[in-house]
């Protein structure tokens, strides 16, 4: 167990050391320049920002720049935000992001649960067949949709009942969190229904629930302890990289709510061609889902005895 983890941990470092150097070598070859405009206003001043941000180095010296101070977890200073170092925008707006992401996976894998199941235990009947359309509806059409849906709907019924049953936008408490959570975590729970119906099915026609229901246990007791745990592993298995995919994937979602994550200072810094916002934020995020996948791999085998790492 401990040389799997210590492999599946170097396999990670190694994973984060690509996506680094990939995005770097990407950087470096788009068009552009993000010292140009407003913040260099004269040839020496320019040249002042370059020594700074050593943009006045080759560029294989700034790569192994950029990759010691990585590793000493120094992500730069922002071009576009003044006197703002990278590491301080993650500190910051990443919990933001993390609680938006946290609550939308808490929808789609209690909603992908139960679907799932019902859509089991009610095969080609109606309530297979209307969650099943759902489904492919919420697969087909992207989250930036459904947030302008949930936005035009919210505020057809504020006007008509007079109150404001939930906020449109902005962030701060609770009400504020719910639509922009729903609505980010609509795509993974029609991805979790499809995947756990397809697990209920196959575990409803082992071998173990037949002799259950022949010894005479009960439905109920069935269904709780027999075919909804096993059927849960898989999605289980998807819930790391779900939790990392949901939290690093909501920059259209936090636009349109106005919510100050993380994910809405990456797409300002792709405007802005701000290079050290962009690196550090790719880097942190692919860190974050490569420790997100390890972490599910290893509960997995917990919760899994049948699971043996060698």
């Amino acid at each position: 167990m401990w040389w799997y983890t210590f492999k599946r941990l170097l396999q990670g470092l190694v994973t984060v050391w690509f996506i680094a150097t990939i995005t770097f070598i990407g950087m470096h070859n788009v068009p552009g320049d993000p010292l140009s405009g407003e913040r260099a206003t004269n040839a020496t001043i320019r040249a002042n920002l370059e020594a700074r941000y050593g943009l006045d180095q080759p560029v294989t010296v700034q790569y192994f720049i950029y990759m010691r101070n990585m590793l000493q977890g120094d992500f730069g200073i922002s071009y576009t935000q003044q006197n703002r170092e990278v590491n301080d925008i993650i500190r910051e707006h990443f919990p933001v992001s993390a609680t938006l992401g946290i609550l939308a996976v808490l929808f789609a894998a209690l909603g992908g649960i139960l679907f799932g199941a019902l859509t089991a235990l009610f095969r080609n009947r109606l309530p297979d067949y209307i969650i099943m359309f759902l489904v492919i509806l919420g697969i087909s059409i992207p989250s930036f949709v459904f947030a302008a849906l949930g936005q035009l709907g919210l505020v057809n019924i504020n006007t008509l009942t007079g109150v404001s049953v939930l906020p449109v936008a902005g962030w701060g408490t609770v009400s504020h969190m719910i639509l922009p959570a729903l609505v980010l975590g609509l795509g993974t729970m029609a991805y979790m229904t499809r995947l756990m119906r397809s697990s209920m099915l196959e575990v409803m026609s082992s071998d173990y629930i037949r002799t259950a229901k022949a010894k005479g246990l009960t439905p109920t007791r069935i269904f709780t302890r027999h075919q909804l745990r096993n059927a849960v592993l898989p999605v289980i298995t998807v819930l790391g990289p779900a939790i990392a995919a949901i939290t690093t994937g909501g920059f259209v979602v936090e636009l349109v709510f106005a919510i100050p994550g993380l994910g809405r200072y990456f797409v300002q810094a792709v405007q802005q061609l701000d290079y050290t916002v962009i690196m550090g934020t790719t880097v942190f995020y692919g860190a974050f889902l490569v420790f997100m996948v390890i972490l599910v791999d290893l509960v997995y085998s917990w919760i899994d005895p049948r699971v043996r790492l060698q």
